[in-house]
């Protein structure tokens, strides 16, 4: 559905030239898509190339056969988008209700019969119905991002972009928003930009990693964490000090008889006492940015 090719954006800020995004190529079909990095890496910035609000520099990109370096072609794809920014501004003083159906105005849904029904069927698919009457500024952070997954809807798009949906959420709304995601990849395609590691592994069968505005990585998370193999362990220890030697510590433990670090990169041979283990995503991430010598983007 979308072939992305050699795929350039430039912008120039005081004078300085900055390269967003660089040669990318990628083709995304039905399901659940992940597209990963650290902060800056350029994922907003081809999100919003995807959904028709920025012009691309070079390359090419379509979606549905529709080409967004054009005007006509944006406006096609406009019509079967669905798209969740990473800061989407809401109205507090407006029920969820009022905010879906007015954004369902603007998306053109001028009759009044058709419009409630597809407002009333968004706010459902999102599990608001109960609450759809409360304002907005009532709302946790978790049910206002589904406020804006259910404007994202609302035209019932076969295209849905959500960058950065489940930053700042508690661990119970980042599960539930997650399990509506893979729901709704079930008959469209979506595309999840992240940096969170952990969301990706729970959704998505496909993924990108980008960096510095280049692709270092498409596969599945399988495929990421098979290529760490060999180079994760873990490490229980009473020492005050971290262990280094280029290993990168994943994550700490602290346990009864010291701290357990589990640790990634090409050898653990100065610890002889640390066991290898099976690498999860997290590792499979860090290893790739580790050996394509991005380690500092990836744990700052």
């Amino acid at each position: 559905m979308i072939t992305i090719k050699s795929l350039v954006k430039t912008y120039h800020t005081n004078g300085r030239k900055v390269q967003a995004l660089n040669g990318v190529d990628l083709d995304i079909s039905t399901g659940m898509f992940g597209l990963l990095g650290p902060n800056g890496a350029g994922k907003t910035t081809l999100m919003r190339i995807l959904a028709g609000i920025a012009n691309l520099s070079g390359g090419s990109a379509t979606v549905d056969g529709h080409d967004l370096s054009t005007e006509q072609g944006k406006h096609a794809v406009k019509s079967m988008l669905g798209y969740l920014p990473q800061e989407l501004g809401m109205y507090p003083e407006l029920t969820a209700y009022q905010f879906v159906d007015y954004m369902a105005i603007l998306k053109g849904l001028d009759e009044p019969g058709e419009r409630r029904e597809w407002v009333e069927k968004a706010i459902e698919l999102v599990g608001l119905t109960d609450v759809a009457g409360r304002k907005i500024k009532s709302y946790s952070g978790g049910m206002k991002r589904r406020v804006g997954i259910a404007q994202a809807l609302v035209n019932d798009p076969k295209l849905l972009i959500v960058d950065e949906p489940t930053a700042g959420l508690d661990p119970e709304e980042r599960i539930r928003f997650r399990n509506l995601l893979v729901k709704l990849a079930v008959e469209r395609t979506v595309i999840l930009s992240t940096h969170i590691v952990e969301d990706i592994a729970q959704t998505c069968r496909d993924l990108a990693v980008l960096v510095h505005g280049s692709v270092i990585f498409r596969g599945s998370p399988i495929e990421l964490m098979q290529a760490a193999s060999g180079h994760v362990w873990t490490l229980t220890t009473s020492a005050m000090e971290k262990p280094n030697h280029d290993l990168s510590v994943v994550s700490m433990l602290h346990l009864a008889e010291g701290t357990q670090y589990r640790l990634v990169g090409a050898s653990a041979a100065e610890y002889p006492e640390a066991k290898e283990v099976q690498p999860g995503l997290e590792d499979g991430y860090v290893w790739l940015m580790k050996r394509t010598g991005q380690t500092e983007e990836v744990l700052a």
